[in-house]
């Protein structure tokens, strides 16, 4: 092989493996949010479309003229520590009324291509004053306004809303807001990632767990209870979808029959070929494994990180876990730590600062750990083995800022 094919080959490769990561962080990449990943997903779909279809059983939709690329990314469970979130500083996770004006605009929305936030308004107003599950959407309250918007918003950040003229978040202050939007339809119908459609999911109205169970039930769960070959490659992409998905795979996370196929010198194999293709240096411990990217392409979250109050804090609070050992912490009394951070750093934290405040701010701290697998809600909290190199040694004299 010459040298220009071997050059050609390992551009490829590298091409493919970033390509992989990008989508992992971002599973909808547009050409106008994100050109060169876009580029890049475009030029080597077909190979990135087959690693996902062989490792995770995903499907990968590129659409080159509309300009977006699709990883339908499926779960076998809901996963908690990834919320939507406002496109705030703050970043607060979308609450009950947030996801719930969400899906109610998206009906909406395929209604025509272009629209105003007023029209928008009117239709979402008349669509939940009709169905009696859902609380009337009142216009006349800020509160409301502003969580209509916070919806708008995170369909703006992923293109199926362009704005022509005005500004979203105008409505918060002003119910008779001029805004017009274009609407991408065929986009929005992309949004949904889930192996069967909500229209086809026969359970009772107020069942959210039997609806949720419906919409992430995939066939090929089903195939693998019949056929040897198909359990196989089910419990290969089942262990590829979390180690690449998840900061940190433990061993106690999974089934016997998955534990029994990692310990197989094929099964061990496929895994270790499935990080290498994508560019994941594999770290394998006894507790467990984790896909470390050196380039952080597929990294949407950072810890430690001084991004946050809240990450600060778990990086703080992560030693008095630790320290706990295997009985744990209780979670009054990660309060009262969370109280001697907030009494030692006077000046840091000020949202903080209320009543409940050490509460708030442990609650906060705990989803950061348990979002990067480092800490396990229950009767108490308790560390996880991954939380041993995190541990933090502050050493900045009362009453500064923490570290």
């Amino acid at each position: 092989m010459t040298t220009l094919a071997n050059q050609l080959v390992t551009q490829e490769r590298e091409d493919v493996g970033r390509g992989i990561r990008a989508l992992l962080a971002h599973p909808l990449i547009t050409e106008r949010s994100r050109p060169d990943e876009f580029d890049l997903v475009r030029r080597r779909r077909q190979p990135i479309g087959r690693w996902f279809e062989h490792h995770c059983g995903w499907q990968l939709q590129v659409e080159p003229r509309a300009g977006y690329a699709r990883l339908v990314k499926v779960r076998a469970e809901a996963d908690p520590t990834r919320p939507a979130r406002r496109l705030r500083t703050s970043r607060t996770p979308f609450d009950r009324r947030r996801y719930t004006l969400l899906c109610v605009l998206a009906a909406e929305l395929l209604a025509g291509p272009v629209t105003t936030i007023g029209l928008l308004a009117e239709r979402v107003v008349q669509a939940t004053a009709t169905d009696p599950v859902l609380p009337d959407f009142d216009t006349a309250s800020r509160a409301e306004r502003m969580a209509f918007v916070d919806a708008l918003r995170l369909l703006e950040h992923h293109g199926v809303l362009d704005v022509v003229d005005g500004a979203s978040e105008s409505y918060v202050d002003h119910a008779d807001a001029k805004v017009l939007y274009r609407v991408d339809t065929t986009l929005l119908m992309r949004m949904l990632a889930a192996p069967v459609p909500p229209s086809r999911i026969d359970a009772q109205p107020g069942d959210f767990d039997g609806w949720l169970a419906a919409l992430l039930h995939e066939r090929r769960r089903d195939a693998a209870a019949a056929s040897e070959v198909q359990r196989a490659v089910w419990l290969r992409q089942s262990i590829v979808r979390r180690l690449v998905d998840d900061p940190v795979l433990y061993r106690d996370d999974l089934t016997a029959e998955q534990r029994e196929y990692l310990d197989s010198p094929a099964g061990r194999q496929h895994v270790r070929q499935a990080c290498e293709q994508a560019g994941f240096e594999l770290e394998e411990r006894a507790e467990g494994f984790m896909a470390i990217d050196p380039d952080a392409v597929a990294t949407d979250g950072r810890f430690p990180d001084d991004a946050g109050n809240a990450k600060i804090a778990a990086l703080l609070l992560l030693d008095a876990i630790t320290a706990a050992g295997p009985a744990g912490i209780a979670v009054e009394q990660l309060e009262v730590e969370a109280q001697r951070l907030l009494q030692r750093f006077a000046n840091w934290a000020k949202a903080y600062r209320s009543e409940d405040g050490a509460r708030r701010l442990a609650d906060d701290a705990l989803a950061v750990l348990r979002s990067f697998g480092l800490a396990r809600p229950g009767a108490t909290i308790t560390a996880r083995p991954a939380a041993a190199r995190y541990r933090a040694h502050p050493t900045i004299a009362s009453g500064g800022d923490p570290p």
